[in-house]
């Protein structure tokens, strides 16, 4: 996500939908994890069965089923985003204070090496199908493409304005949000460019992305407060239902074909994908105030998500979280 909204932003006037609560999922558990500063994308190692939770200047490895902290990959200052290569047994970590894409070893976390990106790398992905692996640069405009397994950048593609979040096909296509143009582009990685885009509207502003990659649907998540869901494919969009407020991340279960928005405003809306073409929003579960990320474990159904506590705000300024008060909340199915 962009580098203001990294730690927190949402205190202040934040507009709340009051909507029913939605049946089958309830938050079980929260867990102390401290430390200080702001935090961006969660990732679940669905073969590892860990949690990678990104944490102002290092990412944070947590045992989803106790909350206990069990390694830590230190000095990827305003880290943002972590993507498993899970078939080259390596991670990858977007570190915007270093313009860089930090390369660790799955099993033992330590560093392999890093690679120069274009300023303000924010979001990235990894396709199996070509093994590269792609960050979005918010202020560049581009996507950087690196080779997976040599840990070398093989290209960069521009785009049509500032990318959030990006999903992969698992095909050589990756899809990305464009924020400041209410855009949706489709990358071919074979080719190194985008070969289509469509506009999202009435969607505004969308962060949040996940897939059906079954259906070849999207799910944009937009600031005002819409889910945009697209065919892929047609490039267009099909349907919108509402969410809550201050979206950052979407995800998608296809175990149970439930669509969840994060919103920063203490709420996770769940949509239910009735056909292709056809969605039906069953209402929210309360979470709390500034749990605006998430991850989802898709054999379990468990929805991850962190927060903080926040100082006082003051005039304008944006309210800080408190130091070690930053806790992972457990949304579990029913």
């Amino acid at each position: 996500m962009t580098a203001h909204a990294l730690g927190c932003c949402l205190l202040a006037a934040i507009p709340f939908a009051v909507r029913a609560q939605a049946p089958g999922y309830t938050v079980t558990k929260h867990y102390q994890l401290g430390g200080e500063g702001g935090w961006d994308y969660l990732t679940f190692d669905t073969a590892g069965h860990r949690l990678f939770v990104t944490h102002g200047t290092h990412v944070q490895v947590v045992d989803p089923d106790n909350g206990a902290v069990i390694g830590d990959i230190p000095n990827t200052p305003h880290v943002h985003g972590v993507a498993l290569a899970l078939n080259l047994g390596r991670g990858f970590i977007t570190a915007a204070g270093d313009t860089a894409i930090h390369i660790f070893d799955l099993k033992t976390l330590q560093p392999i090496g890093t690679v120069k990106a274009d300023p303000d790398d924010d979001a990235i992905v990894y396709d199996p199908a070509t093994k590269y692996v792609v960050s979005m640069n918010g202020d560049s405009h581009t996507a950087t493409v690196v080779d997976g397994a040599r840990g070398k950048v093989v290209g960069t593609v521009q785009l049509p304005g500032g990318p959030e979040f990006a999903v992969s096909d698992n095909h050589g296509m990756v899809y990305a949000n464009i924020e400041d143009k209410s855009l949706l582009v489709a990358i071919d990685l074979k080719a190194m460019k985008v070969v289509r885009q469509w506009d999202l509207a009435p969607c505004q502003s969308p962060s949040g992305l996940a897939i059906d990659r079954e259906h070849h649907r999207l799910f944009s998540g937009c600031h005002n407060q819409k889910m945009a869901i697209s065919d892929a494919a047609a490039g267009k969009v099909i349907a919108t239902v509402p969410i809550g407020a201050r979206v950052d991340a979407n995800r998608y279960d296809p175990g149970t074909r439930l669509a969840f928005s994060s919103n920063g405003d203490g709420t996770l809306t769940v949509v239910h994908e009735d056909s292709p073409d056809r969605f039906t929003e069953l209402g929210t579960v309360t979470t709390a105030v500034g749990a605006r990320t998430m991850a989802l474990d898709p054999k379990t159904h468990t929805i991850y998500l962190v927060t903080a506590k926040f100082e006082p705000a003051q005039g304008t300024a944006r309210p800080r979280p408190l130091p070690n008060t930053f806790e992972m909340i457990v949304v579990q199915r029913q």
